[in-house]
């Protein structure tokens, strides 16, 4: 039989899926029969990775698509699943990820009238008034598909959307009668996939090209900002060939990705949620904002009120967000790698004064150099019993090398992270892209069936690591043979609320409470659910002393033996400090 399901199948896999993330239910009998019969007969289709949880479905789609740029595809269960998605749609949205969601819909016949009629009881209560309202505001796009004729047509549709900038992730749903069509195979074989081309990158208009870099040449301390420029690698070296001849310095704000190596001298560092006024944001003259959504918070720091701001970017209105500005006078929606380009190209044609140039990069150097010291001192190893997070990922560290791939979840932690691994290459470190809690496990898995000869390390803390399903998260490691590190900084709850309620309440009763809801103390026994549900290697952590023979074991188990190893790594308790 030819269905509209193997056409389907047959679609993502034309298209370049490589892996269909799933969780089957009683909507998808024709899915699993196509591809029981591509397994017979050797048609080529998307290998099946077994989901126990759909969240985890999602966030190991968005793993791979991060690590190899390519949309990868989920496969859920109606609207119940749909649902189980949960806030992983919200990371694929946020973070501009591409991948495509499937899911069934209850058959809308009930007496026999066509092949997949309903026969369930389920099958009355999963029909609901619109499903695809679950999640439309997060998707780039959203359909039914009515009719298996057109079903590789309205595929390649969806995925020209999930690959065009602004990226993203895209919905599509079919009953079981749809699914179950048989279809003429000949009919399907004059579509080609390349009429659904992902639209091209736009480019700066040729005049903002000269005033952009009249500006940049003629200011004394001009400034990038930038968050997500590094999602795509090769605009990091357009980047670097720009910051560098020209002494412009470069600081991130909450980076979702490598934006320049942190070996670069035109490297500043990251904020955060640090309550403090940013310097170099403070003296710029000149700042281009390029891929950021958040460049400043404008409570607590901001640039002066006469530096002159652009802003290039791939979403430059930010047309989910309802409220959303920056006082850029000039602001173009591009992809950066292209305008970086351009500027690049524009270097020889306009005046350089060296002198003013030479002054400019000696002072971001000089800054480059003394952060550099800074950070130094913080992560030494400490003399007492007490562990810090800057040491632990100073110790990581160690290990890291080209062919590494960190995930950041760190949460309050994420500077921490960000600043001790200190990565120097473009793709060397990524976080989700938006703020739901639960990615690294998920993400682990997909970076490393994307890239099966990388060393994987997820670096979270642990609410996060409770929230990305670590059952599922080591079954699935260990049955695809997916192994990575997982250190799971673990203060003892959520002291992220605990940071929110200080910055509004820094005198209030909760501010010298013993307890205000957001401990898990005694904490569950983080390694040792890895160890139960995957085989890992598991270790908890809590002396300065373990932790570099910690580290280098479970990543000796990791590349050698190939099982996961989760270290449950012990710092000061969350409502200290």
């Amino acid at each position: 039989m030819y269905t509209a399901s193997t056409a389907f199948l047959e679609a993502l896999a034309e298209a370049g899926v490589d892996y269909l993330f799933c969780n089957f239910g009683s909507d998808h009998p024709a899915m699993i029969e196509a591809l029981a019969e591509a397994a017979r007969s050797g048609r080529r289709l998307p290998k099946v990775i077994t989901c126990p949880n759909e969240m985890v479905a999602l966030t190991a789609a968005q793993g791979h698509a991060q690590v190899s740029g390519k949309a990868q595809a989920v496969i859920v269960h109606v609207e119940c699943g749909t649902q189980s998605l949960a806030g992983a749609v919200h990371n694929v949205s946020k973070g501009r990820v591409p991948v495509l969601i499937f899911a069934g819909a209850s058959p809308f016949t009930q007496f026999g009238e066509l092949p997949g009629s309903r026969n369930e009881f389920i099958q009355w209560i999963q029909d609901v008034h619109d499903q695809r309202g679950i999640v439309r505001g997060y998707m780039r796009y959203d359909a039914e598909l009515r009719t298996g004729r057109n079903i590789k047509q309205m595929t390649w549709r969806a995925l020209q959307f999930a690959q065009s900038d602004p990226k993203g992730p895209v919905y599509l749903m079919g009953a079981r009668e749809v699914m179950e069509e048989t279809l003429d195979p000949a009919a399907q074989a004059g579509l080609a996939v390349e009429d659904f081309a992902p639209i091209a990158p736009a480019a700066l208009p040729q005049e903002a090209v000269h005033a952009l870099l009249t500006d940049l040449a003629g200011a004394r301390r001009p400034l990038i900002v930038t968050s997500y420029l590094g999602r795509n690698t090769q605009a990091v070296a357009e980047l670097q060939r720009l910051v560098g001849p020209l002494g412009i310095g470069v600081i991130e704000s909450v980076p979702n990705a490598v934006n320049l190596p942190h070996d670069d001298p035109m490297y500043l560092g990251c904020q955060w949620n640090e309550p403090r006024q940013n310097p170099h944001l403070a003296a710029a003259d000149v700042v281009v904002v390029i891929d950021s959504d958040v460049p400043w918070i404008p409570t607590v720091s901001k640039p002066a009120p006469g530096a002159k701001i652009w802003h290039l970017d791939v979403d430059p209105l930010k047309q989910d967000m309802p409220l959303w500005s920056i006082p850029a006078r000039r602001v173009f929606r591009v992809h950066a790698q292209t305008a970086l380009a351009q500027l690049n190209a524009g270097l020889d044609r306009i005046g350089l004064d060296v002198a003013r140039i030479g002054e400019r990069r000696a002072h971001y150097v000089r800054a480059h150099e003394a952060r550099k010291q800074a950070l130094a001192s913080a992560e030494a190893k400490p003399m007492g019993d007490r562990l810090t997070a800057e040491y632990v990922t100073a110790c990581v560290r160690a290990h890291v090398d080209a062919d590494t791939i960190i995930l950041n979840e760190g949460i309050t932690n994420y500077p921490v992270v960000v600043n001790h691994i200190a990565p120097t290459r473009a793709g060397q470190m990524l976080n989700s892209g938006g703020g739901n809690l639960g990615w690294t496990g998920g993400a682990a898995i997909g970076a490393k069936l994307a890239d099966p000869a990388k060393t994987v390390i997820a670096l979270t803390g642990d609410g996060s690591y409770m929230f990305s399903q670590p059952s599922t998260v080591h079954w699935m490691a260990r049955h695809y043979d997916t192994p990575f590190l997982q250190v799971v900084f673990n203060n003892r709850g959520w002291r992220a609320p605990r940071y929110s309620m200080l910055a509004v309440h820094p005198q209030g009763e909760a501010s010298r409470a013993a307890d205000i809801g957001v401990a898990f103390d005694p904490p569950p026994d983080y390694a040792g659910i890895a160890a139960a549900a995957g085989g890992a290697y598991a270790r908890q952590v809590r002396h300065p002393d373990e932790v570099e023979a910690a580290v280098a074991e479970a990543l000796r188990v990791v590349k050698q033996d190939r099982r996961a190893a989760v270290l449950d790594v012990w710092l000061p308790h969350l409502m200290e400090g």
